[in-house]
């Protein structure tokens, strides 16, 4: 693979392209909140949250706030068509202070042609991104080249890797999966098929646990997140939820 075409692949990273490293780059960290958790986002309001659209990708997916007394008071409501973008938080924060991630989420449907493994199949009706910010002082001589030149080219380096938590739309036996796009990027599959669909469904994960089981070495410290349903490559059209999000110790 040439370094330029070996470049590209790392820009879209599972659909993480260059607009998500500027978005990353961005200096704002977050400030630790009392007790042990950093951030509670109840989507009351995306204040905090910046769009994510792909230059090769017209069609776009739309994230809004939604009430439902019987469920929750605010939630995120994420809906797709043939279409792919997100929303990133617009803060950084160190994952070695604060490595749990919890969230609350519920989709209405899965995709028929959806697979983790394939690029035609790469598409989830909701995931959630934490993407890790590149540090060219810890990187290997390879790797400072590539994001060199990207970063000539762009303005801006890329994020240096990534864990997708998604809801896959079939059953899997795997825990995670090598990108179809990237191998900076992991995708873990915390819900599989459709035996919840409908559901509100709570989520965990160790964010540091995750990384080193992935990549087998520790993460860069600094990192953020974004949430995204997308259908661009299945072609097919996804309705789903998210309550809250909550970054800990």
């Amino acid at each position: 693979m040439s370094l330029k075409s070996d470049v590209l692949s790392m820009l879209m990273a599972a659909g993480v392209s260059i607009v998500a490293a500027l978005l990353l780059s961005s200096r704002c960290p977050a400030h630790a909140a009392e007790g042990d958790v950093l951030l509670r986002e109840e989507f009351t309001s995306l204040d905090a949250w910046r769009p994510l659209t792909f230059p090769k990708i017209q069609r776009h997916s739309t994230y809004s706030i939604a009430t439902d007394p019987a469920q929750s008071e605010f939630w995120l409501r994420a809906e797709s068509d043939t279409s792919a973008s997100g929303i990133v938080w617009k803060k950084q924060y160190d994952v070695y202070q604060y490595p749990r991630l919890r969230w609350r989420w519920r989709v209405e449907n899965v995709y028929a042609k959806g697979d983790a493994t394939k690029k035609s199949g790469d598409d989830y009706p909701i995931r959630i991104y934490v993407m890790f910010q590149y540090d060219p002082g810890s990187a290997s001589a390879g790797k400072r080249l590539k994001y060199g030149f990207a970063r000539a080219v762009y303005g801006e380096y890329p994020p240096d890797s990534g864990l997708n938590y998604v809801w896959e739309s079939r059953e899997s036996p795997a825990e995670f999966v090598v990108s179809p796009y990237t191998e900076s990027m992991m995708m873990f599959l915390r819900e599989k098929g459709d035996a919840k669909v409908g559901q509100w469904v709570e989520e965990e994960a160790d964010v540091l646990a995750d990384y080193r089981r992935a990549f087998g070495r520790d993460p860069p410290r600094i990192a953020s997140l974004a949430v995204m349903n997308d259908s661009d490559n299945t072609g097919e059209k996804a309705v789903s939820f998210i309550d809250w999000v909550e970054i800990a110790r």
